[in-house]
């Protein structure tokens, strides 16, 4: 039996820093890539990435049996991957591996950690619910990240296996899904017990592009997962609502170097709290703990907290949670 199955893609991640060389800011916020020239490149970094490796080796880092489901090729890339999950104590059982090339991912970083990245899903895409040995699913939580593709049919068939047998779904579509809406997402979210987006994803998802008030976004959310919703706000913080209130936590002011992977982290961190029946306030701060860490270094992985690190940081860095009603 596991804690928890980890749902979504995996990746080799290129960075490259290209400093001001790249992005070119012109009048109006508007930003320009020289075209026809030859760019040096400051940086380059090697790493895995995708939320579904991501957030497989960020539970069992935090003291999870944990199991990671997706499809990997055969070539160097995969086993990379699958190299990285196994020192990392990650179930490796339910990865289908088949011809076909590994997701592959080349994040541009530009001076002031903007970024832009470059994303080649391929066998991310193809992961095929009759390829997935059903008898191994056996667990207490599913965490689905993004999928899309033939791979969203795949999340559908999941869904409705969770809720045959009672098991419990975190679920934190990216803007891909999200911009889908409601109705598209409907399976997933009516046995979700946990959803988790940033600000922009939320309103994608209810259909509201330019809404900026945080209570409406949440009590939209609420209203499609009556059950716990959590918006993250990059650096101004993360909000949380139960149905009964709204919890902030505040982000702290620190140097980010790269953002990547930051909402994995917070993610796995904050349902980790949830799951070993922490308050919603010490899992928001769990999350925020295990993200500021993961953005004050390069790769998506390396920095990912264990969980008594994670107690350390909170305890070091002690910040005031608002509760409100709403």
């Amino acid at each position: 039996m596991y804690d928890i199955i980890c749902v979504g893609s995996a990746t080799v991640d290129a960075f490259l820093g290209t400093g001001t060389k790249l992005f070119q800011k012109t009048y109006k916020n508007l930003v320009r890539v020289p075209f026809g020239s030859k760019i040096l490149v400051d940086k380059l970094l090697f790493s895995t990435g995708g939320g579904g490796t991501n957030t497989a080796i960020g539970f069992s880092r935090l003291g999870f049996r944990v199991a990671y489901l997706g499809r990997v090729g055969l070539g160097a890339n995969s086993e990379r991957i699958i190299g990285e999950l196994k020192k990392e104590k990650v179930d490796l059982s339910l990865i289908i591996r088949k011809k076909g090339r590994t997701g592959f991912s080349v994040v541009l970083d530009a001076k002031g950690h903007d970024r832009t990245i470059l994303a080649f899903k391929g066998s991310n895409n193809e992961v095929l619910y009759s390829d997935i040995n059903k008898k191994k699913l056996k667990t207490k939580w599913f965490y689905f990240s993004s999928m899309v593709g033939k791979s969203f049919q795949t999340l559908l068939g999941l869904a409705e296996f969770a809720k045959k047998h009672k098991i419990k779904v975190a679920f934190n579509p990216s803007s891909y899904l999200a911009i889908k809406g409601t109705r598209y997402l409907k399976k997933v979210l009516d046995v979700c017990e946990i959803l988790i987006l940033n600000k922009g994803e939320a309103g994608e998802l209810l259909g509201k592009l330019n809404e900026k008030n945080i209570d409406k976004l949440l009590l939209g959310l609420y209203k499609i997962v009556p059950r716990l919703v959590v918006i993250t706000d990059g650096g101004n913080g993360v909000y949380c609502y139960d149905g009964k209130f709204k919890y902030f936590a505040k982000a702290r002011p620190i140097k980010v170097i790269e953002a990547t992977g930051a909402g994995d982290a917070f993610a796995c961190a904050f349902v980790s709290g949830i799951i070993k029946g922490k308050t919603i306030e010490y899992a928001s701060l769990m999350g925020s703990a295990n993200a500021e860490s993961v953005i004050q270094h390069f790769g998506a992985k390396n920095d990912l907290l264990k969980y008594n690190k994670i107690n350390k940081f909170i305890k070091k860095y002690p910040r005031k949670i608002t509760k409100e009603v709403i």
